[in-house]
């Protein structure tokens, strides 16, 4: 029975069978794990110097046993050829031909001879030095192999030249499986009688020392490579004991840091890694103290705010009236008194307003704020929001417009919190417009949905700008409200575009204005950096840009209206 198996990929770009085929990423993923592995940099560095050290110390001595196995060689075959030489000269000296070609070639036969047994070589060739012509002198020869060719002309003169030295030279000798194998020829001159001397050469084949070099060499390489191995492992074991701990310690930090406070680092024995383990222990039970002590302040600081605010609702309704039925009858009141009913009703009305704001602001902190989802065209509620301070614009002498290219498709969103996000920002840049124009812009992407509250006061600086979300902060301390804003709304803004998975920007430049951007997803999914509206205006906008202020209506899609050219509905 045949069973199937599938492939699972292992963990690891190195691991995956797929990707280690893909021989083009091997560089980028390298360099990765190069970066992002100290135990694999470790051990590379470690292997790279240790096989580099190997490798240059066998090579010494490869090439030093080499030089020695050639030197002794070449030695013992020069003393071999002295032996053969001097004796067979000997001989010579001795002899008497009478001037017969037949005694002097058998006295050559017999000189070959005797050197071939002496020298322990049959490789052998003989040449007579004098070009003079004679019928008595034996033959130029050669045996065992060794050809004329073989013999450089730059030794045949060396030992033309000197008739008591040995010369000798490295050469390449022809085997009988016509393969090459490296050998040595020495050559020396001979005296015969009556003829002259000869020049003798004997080659040496090196092939029991090229087999012992191999062998030397092989011996090197495998040994190498184990002690490379071997010092691998080894590296790898020591690494390990000293990388795992840091792993422990960095995933537990990253653990600690995701807001697990009750993790650890387990402590084992009393070295450096047990030491670093208490001291993180020590360091994390105090970051888990003082955070649970924090979480509890703030914990007693927004029960007592919302206690607070539940608690002043009651006095604060009793008052409301009085200051209702006061302001009512300030007419019969002598002028004084009249004005300061009026005053009286006007902060008790701003007081209840910061009670709401803070029980809002406490929700949040406690993260019990919902919200209620349904429908809704933003463009359409800007439009009311627009509509409904239309008289605090014109008090204010201010004219808000609207440009509405998108927006009209309904999204999911909390149509409440929205629309106090937009009367915020729109009472905001009313009471720091300084009169000039306001446009409200909104549009849409296939991802989101924005709204835009530009107005061309005053403005802030960058700083400003970064802080203009902190509760109860002013730009301006000795600004003036002129709406009776309570410090907050910026705060809930925020908080209730970040309930939604949108964002709220803010962009201030002095002299030109502010411009908020509030930016809502269509699907539920937190917003990126990509908004149908850009918040930094453009370079070339102007302060009286009235061309792209002009009043426009709002496409009704409901009641099937729709804007012509003239800005009127048909």
């Amino acid at each position: 029975m045949t069973r199937r198996t599938e492939a699972v990929p292992l963990v690891g770009g190195w691991r995956d069978w797929r990707t280690f085929r893909d021989w083009r990423s091997w560089p980028q993923r390298f360099a990765r794990t190069w970066r992002g592995s100290l135990r694999f940099r470790t051990l590379a560095i470690t292997l790279g110097l240790t096989a580099f050290a190997i490798l240059g110390a066998f090579v010494t001595m490869a090439l030093a046993i080499q030089n020695d196995l050639f030197e002794s060689r070449v030695d013992q075959v020069q003393a071999a050829v002295a032996r053969a030489t001097a004796s067979t000269q000997t001989t010579l000296n001795s002899a008497q031909p009478g001037g017969d070609s037949a005694a002097l070639q058998t006295l050559m036969d017999a000189a070959v001879s005797s050197m071939k047994r002496q020298a322990g070589t049959n490789m052998i060739a003989g040449f007579r030095v004098s070009n003079d012509p004679s019928s008595i002198a034996p033959q130029d020869f050669n045996s065992g192999g060794l050809e004329t060719s073989m013999i450089s002309d730059g030794l045949r003169i060396a030992v033309q030249g000197d008739d008591e030295q040995r010369w000798w030279q490295s050469i390449g000798l022809r085997t009988e499986s016509s393969s090459d194998v490296p050998g040595v020829v020495v050559g020396q001159q001979l005296k015969f009688p009556e003829v002259g001397a000869y020049e003798f050469y004997f080659a040496f084949d090196l092939a029991s020392e090229a087999q012992t070099l191999q062998f030397v060499q092989v011996t090197l390489w495998l040994v190498g490579a184990g002690l490379v191995l071997l010092i691998g492992v080894i590296s790898w074991f020591v690494l390990r004991t000293v990388t795992v701990p840091i792993r422990q310690a960095a995933e537990t930090s990253a653990i600690l840091a995701a807001g697990d406070l009750a993790v650890r680092l387990p402590v084992r024995g009393d070295d450096e890694f047990a030491t670093l383990g208490r001291s993180f222990n020590a360091m994390a039970d105090s970051i888990e103290a003082q955070i649970k002590e924090l979480a509890e302040l703030s914990l007693v600081q927004q029960r007592f705010v919302s206690d607070v605010s539940h608690e002043l609702r009651t006095p604060l309704t009793t008052i409301r009236l009085a200051s209702d039925m006061l302001n009512d009858q300030r007419e019969n009141f002598d002028q004084t008194t009249a004005r300061a009913a009026e005053l009286l009703h006007a902060q008790v009305q701003r007081f209840e307003v910061l009670l709401v704001d803070l029980l809002e602001i406490s929700r949040y902190d406690a993260g019990s704020v919902q919200l209620e989802i349904e429908p809704t065209s933003l463009a359409h509620l800007a439009e009311d929001v627009i509509a409904s301070m239309q008289q605090l614009a014109e008090q204010h002498g201010t004219d808000v417009r609207l440009v509405a290219p998108g927006g009209y498709s309904p999204v999911e969103m909390d149509p409440r919190r929205v629309r106090r996000i937009v009367r915020n920002l729109l009472g905001n840049a009313i009471e720091h417009g300084e009169g000039r124009p306001i446009v409200v812009t909104v549009d849409s992407n296939q991802s989101a949905v924005a709204l835009g509250v530009r107005d061309f006061g005053l403005g802030m600086t960058a700083a400003d700008s970064e802080r203009v979300f902190d509760r109860f902060w002013r730009a301006d301390p000795s600004r003036k409200r002129t709406i009776g804003g309570t410090g907050l709304g910026l705060s809930i803004a925020l908080g209730d575009a970040r309930l939604h998975g949108g964002s709220l920007a803010v962009w201030s430049a002095l002299g030109r204005g502010t411009n908020f951007v509030l930016t809502l997803p269509r699907r539920g999914q937190p917003v990126g950096s990509d908004s149908p509206i850009a918040v930094e205006p453009g370079e070339g906008e102007l302060l009286d840009d009235l061309g792209r202020t002009q009043p426009i209506a709002v496409q009704d899609v409901r009641g099937g209206m729709r804007v012509d050219e003239t800005g009127a509905r048909t």
